[in-house]
């Protein structure tokens, strides 16, 4: 007995000395993970996440394919009387997570269209002259399209029957004495487009002239020139327009999308690759009624300033349109979780509790989304790793939310169909507050609970709750002992 006693002295040091140095470790043995910190692993956790993949669960500590470290996650006491979807991260797991917070703000909103477009000339500034008599031009003043043209500036000389015509019947118009007669002479002289010199050269002279020269009658540059010296012409033939360069048009198209963004009267900045730093100011001047079928987009005309005559038709142009509403709740965009069905945010609650709530969403803008509904202004949203947190969020909502509205324990009336010991077996009535149908299931009675006279094929009203994956009968009464409506008392 004594020799016992003596080789059990060894085998007892020998295990507190191992105990020990498991304590003096840390008790890195004992299930300690390296990577969770120190404040959580007092905690059992529920089971470990993917950080990269919120449906990869494990019940213990992983690496997963790029070697980082599962998250822990914890049952925190202070989640029992939280809302439903409130989770809770320790701010070392955060750290690793991160975890970044941005403010919910409100603020003028204003929304921005970048686009592309060409200057052209200004459609109402441009003037077509044609011929008003048949005729051959003598002399032709201008050679070229694009010439700058000054207003009363000589275009082109042309000799005309009808002309020489029409100067024979004013002179004897005025010979006559006639005042109507000479009133319709000078009349016929104007229509044909005789300038007035040339007519009070005739009144006061009475010597017919063979050639008349027509003058611009504004200032412009020369366009479409189609007549050349010597070329006879007709009644209503385009001879060459005048168009000015004072103001600009230019074209834009906008996507489709963005068709409800533009108003007529909106300001337009206008700028030019070659010509860095200088910025044109304009407005928009017409959004045209359709779209077009093939690009799906709309065509807007906008019009700018050319005091200087800089801007040239067919210039390529980058324009800059921009739209203030009324201040608006918002977020940074990456902050928004959006799915097919529900646009979502983590909300930070302090203290390390998170949850994530459903918004109704209004318009993006750059790094910017507008939110109509489901935050408030102050209020913090995570901006970074709210995935896993959102996916965490979700889970024990409608976890929580299911709990809610199923009771814990429930009254039901069956019929016994077999009895096994502490196990009976009953075909039961549909249970509406668990959705259950009608069915034979069997069940455990609880401590106490006696059937007592009740054997196969007795009728009886029973309340039953779950306990682990067994459901336990918690009570019993026979039907006759019931009242006819309600539970028992």
């Amino acid at each position: 007995m004594q020799s016992e006693q003596h080789a059990a002295r060894p085998l007892r040091a020998w295990i507190l000395l191992v105990v020990a140095l498991l304590a003096a470790t840390g008790g890195y043995w004992l299930g300690r993970h390296p990577s969770v910190p120190q404040a959580a692993q007092s905690k059992t956790p529920l089971y470990w996440v993917n950080p990269m993949d919120p449906n990869d669960k494990r019940p213990g500590p992983a690496k997963d394919s790029m070697g980082m470290d599962f998250i822990p996650v914890y049952q925190e006491a202070q989640e029992r009387v939280s809302s439903p979807g409130t989770v809770t991260i320790a701010p070392e797991i955060q750290q690793n997570m991160g975890v970044r917070l941005a403010e919910v703000t409100r603020a003028p909103w204003q929304q921005q269209i970048e686009t592309v477009g060409y200057v052209g000339y200004d459609e109402e500034r441009i003037e077509t002259l044609t011929a008003r008599m048949n005729g051959w031009i003598r002399r032709l003043h201008v050679k070229s399209e694009g010439q700058p043209v000054a207003a009363g500036q000589p275009l082109y000389d042309i000799y005309s029957p009808d002309l020489v015509n029409a100067q024979k019947e004013f002179l004897i118009a005025r010979a006559s004495g006639n005042p109507l007669l000479l009133k319709a002479a000078e009349g016929k002289l104007r229509a044909l487009d005789i300038p007035q010199g040339q007519i009070a050269r005739l009144q006061a002279g009475g010597q017919v002239e063979q050639t008349i020269r027509i003058s611009a009658p504004r200032s412009g540059y020369l366009s479409d020139l189609k007549i050349r010296e010597g070329q006879y012409v007709e009644p209503a033939d385009p001879l060459f327009s005048l168009v000015s360069l004072g103001e600009v048009w230019v074209s834009a198209e906008l996507f489709e999308r963005q068709a409800g963004m533009v108003t007529v009267g909106m300001p337009v900045s206008m700028t030019l690759d070659y010509v860095p730093g200088r910025v044109w100011q304009g407005r928009v001047d017409y959004v045209y009624p359709t779209l077009d079928a093939a690009t799906r987009t709309l065509k807007v005309r906008l019009r700018f300033s050319n005091p200087d005559g800089f801007l040239k038709p067919n210039m390529f142009a980058s324009l800059h349109l921009t739209r203030a509403f009324a201040p608006v709740l918002q977020v940074p965009a990456e902050a928004v979780i959006r799915s097919g069905s529900q646009d979502r945010v983590v909300l930070a609650l302090g203290d390390g509790r998170f949850k994530s709530v459903a918004v109704r969403l209004g318009a993006r803008e750059g790094e910017l989304q507008a939110i109509v509904e489901g935050v408030e202004e102050g209020d913090k949203v995570v901006s970074s790793a709210q995935f896993l947190i959102d996916s965490e969020s979700s889970q024990r909502s409608d976890f929580l939310r299911m709990s809610a509205l199923r009771p814990d324990s429930v009254w039901a009336e069956g019929t016994i169909t077999a009895i096994d010991g502490r196990h009976v077996t009953l075909s039961h009535q549909a249970i509406p507050q668990w959705q259950w149908p009608a069915m034979e299931m069997e069940f455990l009675l609880a401590e106490g609970v006696e059937l007592g006279a009740l054997k196969v094929g007795s009728p009886l009203r029973f309340e039953m709750h779950q306990q682990g994956d067994d459901y336990v009968i918690s009570a019993i009464k026979p039907v006759a002992e019931q009242p006819a409506t309600g539970g028992p008392s």
